[in-house]
Order: C-alpha cells, then structure tokens, then sequence
C-alpha cells in the first residue's frame, strides 16, 4: 500500500514537472565564425523554413551576444485574426547567438502562452507549425533558462504583488488616433529618443495595431548594465517590444517582462536591478510621447 502511494506522488510529480514550460531551447552549435557571419548563416537556415527576418540586435555593453528576429506569416495572421489586440506584441521570433557558436530560439508554447493569452488556443496549429521549423531550421536541444507551470503562463506574475502583462502601468501614452500614436512613436524612434534604435517593426494598420523591438543604447540605464548583472546566457530574450493598439501605446513593465525571460532568478538578483523597471519605462514612455 505505501509502495503504491509513493509511486502515485512519484507519478503526480512528474506529471506536474511535464507541463513546466522552459523560455529557451538549445540549438545545434554553429563553427567558430565572427559573430556578423554566424548570424547570416541562422539568418539563411531560417529563410529556408520560411520565416522573414524582421532585424537584428547586438546589444549595446553585452559582448559577443546577438539576436535576430524573424517573423512567420501563418502567426502574423494568426495575430491579425485577433486583431486590434495586445497579441501584436507576439509578432516577433526571437534567436540567439553569441560569438562562441552556441544558438537558442524563444520557446513558441512558452511565450505564446504569455503574449497570447486568452488568444493562444485558436492560434495553436502556428504556434505548433513555428515549433516545428525552429527545430528543422536551427536543431533541437534541452529547454533552459528556467521552468514555469504551463498553467500559469497565461496569467504569469513572478510573485505576489508584481506585475502582470496587462497591468496598469505597462500603458505609456494615449492619443486620438492609431495614425497619430504610429507617427510619434515612428519619428521618435528615427531620432533614436532615449538613446535607442529601431531592431525591427510589423505593422497592421488595417487592425490598427503595430510592434517594435527597441534597442537601449544609454550606457547608464540602458540594456547592457543590467543584462549583465542577471546573466547573458539569454539573448533571445531581446530585444525589448513597444506595442501600439488602436490609440494607446504600451510597453510590458519589466517586472513582468524581465522575469518572464529570466524565470530562473532569484530575488537577491532582480534587487541587484531593482532600478532597471523604472528606467526602462522612463524610456519608453519618451518614445511614446516625445513631441506631443
């Protein structure tokens, strides 16, 4: 009887530990190559799967790291049958590479889950056929970076008290239309506002929703000082999104989106960056209202 008990609680934990998400997966290794050129080898292997590459980011201050960001075009409709919604902030896919040759790519189940929410199970044939690619394209190996109960994902907060994605504070401006919040977040970012770059950008002006990766180039308060205090072993975590839906332009607080990309953290960390929620947002709501 305790045998069968035990195997039972055995059983229920590993069913339990199965359905914990990881944000990351590992890919085949590349050959030792300079970092410009092993990003146009993924960059190649992707366009072979069928994904369009939107840009990509070298993050100012984190060495010998990249991203590249592509997009697919079954997700993109999947996002524009959704449309106008917060599910534009999941246009983009995010790999990684770093100057050693070691590529990864975000998880599909574990961002769509977060960025999707609610909208994730009518898009679950792309999110599956993104799956299948990334692994055809670039390899498949362990999931890292940390593990999140499937369940939670759609609602995920990293504890008591912190944000999720649709909290209040991740709202930066508002204006009288998606024409006029389009133009003032477009402009500031040809100016290169706060002192950041335009990574890539999908627009659907028809479903008056729109997306941005922006780089954070400050050497003070930017993107490099505090990806180096929590790890850079994640650099398909960025780059970071701004998002445009109907007339209101949002940025996810990144007490939500840093630890949704850094689950494995412990608090002692997330102290070590405790300023970095506020400069972030400091620097996205210029973005978004620069020149009102």
């Amino acid at each position: 009887m305790i045998k069968r008990l035990l195997l039972g609680a055995a059983l229920l934990c590993a069913a339990q530990l199965s359905l914990a998400l990881s944000p990351y997966t590992h890919a085949s290794k590349l050959p030792a190559a300079e970092l410009p050129a092993q990003l146009s080898q993924v960059e190649k292997k992707l366009q072979a799967e069928g994904f369009s590459v939107l840009g990509q980011h070298l993050p100012k201050g984190v060495a010998g790291r990249a991203s590249l960001v592509v997009a697919d075009p079954a997700m993109l409709a999947a996002i524009r049958a959704s449309g106008p919604s917060s599910s534009i902030v999941a246009a983009a896919i995010r790999v990684g590479v770093d100057s050693e040759g070691n590529v990864s790519y975000m998880n599909p189940d574990y961002w769509y889950r977060a960025y999707l929410r609610g909208k994730f199970a009518v898009s679950q044939e792309a999110v599956k056929s993104v799956q299948q690619r990334l692994v055809k394209a670039l390899g498949e190996g362990t999931g890292f970076g940390g593990d999140v109960p499937q369940a939670e994902l759609t609602d995920y907060r990293y504890m008591f008290g912190m944000e999720r994605f649709d909290s209040a504070n991740s709202e930066l401006a508002s204006y009288a239309s998606f024409d006029e919040a389009l133009k003032a977040v477009k402009d500031n970012l040809a100016k290169g506002v706060g002192d950041t770059r335009q990574v890539y950008e999908v627009v659907m002006p028809d479903k008056k929703m729109a997306v941005f990766g922006v780089a954070m180039n400050s050497s003070s308060d930017g993107e490099g000082w505090w990806v180096n205090k929590i790890g850079t072993d994640h650099p398909a975590a960025l780059p970071y999104e701004l998002f445009i839906v109907d007339n209101k332009v949002y940025a996810l607080y990144a007490r939500y989106r840093i630890a949704l990309a850094w689950p494995a953290l412990g608090m002692g960390q997330f102290m070590t960056i405790i300023n970095a929620p506020e400069a972030i947002r400091t620097t996205m709501v210029r973005l978004a209202t620069a020149g009102k």
